[in-house]
């Protein structure tokens, strides 16, 4: 189930009216969760049922490791084994097929390299979010952040929460689980917020993603061979905008569902291409996971403690890991590999002071670094970053694709959604606050069909979905 259809419109209208019926009463929390259990489990069901029960196992996990990682005795022991098959978990669905494919390479034509062929396992979707969402509940129940919950209803909603199921925003449990008890009263302040959140997300990802998907990117991409220079560099930055608008759209659509239904979730992606450097960008990127790798990854791996040489370790280290997140490939590896190059270039830099003379340069040469890193990320493999590598270099080319004023407003659009001031946002929501709930949700619905009317036909999935 995606988010921009008919079936998740109908489903969410089903599962908001329940909620607001339900209402806030202490004395029906327990129904309150059970109903948003049952909806996430339904929500997640729609796109492979088999995986149901791998999710409740990380579930039950979680909670019955969670009652024990505090105790003197046991703690420890107990979190190590909860994370390891938590981490386990993930690297055989997700790293599985990679690992196999390779044997299968280095094989060649054996064979035994036949026999592999046919091994491969299905990466569930989401696997990723609730899998951490899952590790920082144990972590942080560990450092004494929360206590651990006893009712495991509650552990099962935090993991499986359905706004942010499949593609994030990361939510923290001290951040979430106090208001499962009591969310919030959703009231126009709320409600005028997740209107505009909602409908931004949906233009971003039904109009700006996915036009520049079917009529750049993905051609370009896909026969590199047959593009000139100004096709190839507009797609790459196209892909920029095109990623950008598709992550942050379903962010902005997660945040505002969950908003309507009273539960608050912290912003995700802060204008990241207007950054003044690497550090920046990171800083407003997927914030939800960059702040997870900083305080479960690098941190305890060292954080900035120690002289130059452990500093420079443990943020290649963390970048590697980051860039396997994203995928198991040869090139997310090199994506993680060049972002820790460049923080460590970035923080080298600093500490001889060369950074401030180049200041007025710091956002278009952070721009460029980005989107050139993006090439590896959107490639098929190596061979298909070299190939679009080879075309930016070309005079000349067969131009397979064209470059309409469509294209071009489009990249324009996704662009300025990054360096113009939010003025007109912040005077878009002071707006709506001001109607009435009926006027709000005549807007949210009218917006939606705007948006409906101006999108493609069929149903374009996410592109973090398969991560």
């Amino acid at each position: 189930m995606v988010f921009p259809t008919l079936d998740f419109i109908l489903f969410f209208a089903v599962v908001l009216s329940l909620a607001l019926w339900i209402g806030r009463d202490e004395r029906r929390a327990a129904l309150r969760k059970g109903v948003l259990i049952a909806a996430s489990y339904t929500f997640y069901a729609a796109w492979d049922a088999r995986f149901l029960l791998l999710m409740a196992g990380v579930s039950a996990l979680a909670w019955g490791a969670g009652l024990w990682v505090r105790d003197a005795r046991r703690g420890r022991r107990v979190l190590v084994v909860a994370l390891a098959l938590m981490l386990l978990t993930l690297g055989v669905f997700k790293y599985f097929n990679f690992f196999f494919l390779s044997l299968q390479q280095l094989l060649g034509d054996s064979a035994l390299a036949r026999d592999l062929a046919w091994m491969r396992v299905i990466l569930p979707v989401g696997i990723s979010f609730y899998i951490f969402q899952a590790i920082s509940y144990l972590l942080d129940i560990r450092r004494g952040k929360i206590a651990p919950r006893h009712n495991p209803i509650d552990v099962f909603l935090y993991i499986s929460f359905f706004p942010q199921l499949v593609a994030g925003p990361i939510v923290r449990a001290a951040d979430f689980l106090p208001q499962i008890d009591r969310p919030a009263m959703v009231d126009a302040t709320m409600r005028g917020a997740a209107v505009l959140l909602i409908l931004t997300g949906l233009f971003k990802k039904m109009v700006v993603a996915n036009y520049l998907s079917v009529l750049l990117v993905d051609p370009v991409f896909a026969f590199p061979d047959l593009q000139g220079r100004a096709e190839a560099l507009l797609a790459v930055v196209g892909y920029g905008v095109q990623i950008y608008c598709d992550f942050s759209g379903y962010s902005d659509i997660a945040i505002g569902v969950a908003l309507l239904m009273g539960y608050r979730f912290k912003r995700n992606f802060n204008q990241p291409y207007r950054a003044r450097g690497l550090s920046d960008f990171w800083r407003r990127w997927h914030i939800s996971l960059s702040t997870w790798i900083r305080d479960y990854l690098y941190i305890p791996l060292g954080g900035n403690a120690g002289g130059a040489l452990r500093q420079i370790r443990t943020v290649m280290i963390t970048m590697t890991l980051a860039g396997l997140w994203h995928g198991a490939g040869w090139n997310f590896l090199i994506w993680g590999l060049l972002h820790g190059a460049g923080l460590v270039a970035e923080r080298g830099m600093a500490r001889l002071r060369m950074l401030k003379p180049l200041a007025i340069l710091s956002a278009p040469l952070t721009l460029v670094f980005v989107l050139a890193l993006w090439i590896p990320f959107r490639a098929a493999d190596w061979q298909g970053s070299t190939a679009i590598i080879a075309a930016m270099g070309r005079t000349n080319g067969p131009a397979s694709v064209e470059i309409s004023t469509a294209v071009l407003a489009l990249v324009a659009i996704g662009l300025a959604m990054n360096w113009l001031p939010m003025r007109w946002r912040d005077a878009a929501e002071a707006r709506l606050i001001r109607f009435p709930p009926l006027v709000q949700a005549l807007c949210l619905a009218l917006g939606t069909v705007i948006c409906f009317a101006l999108a493609q036909d069929g149903v374009a999935p996410f592109i973090y979905f398969q991560f």
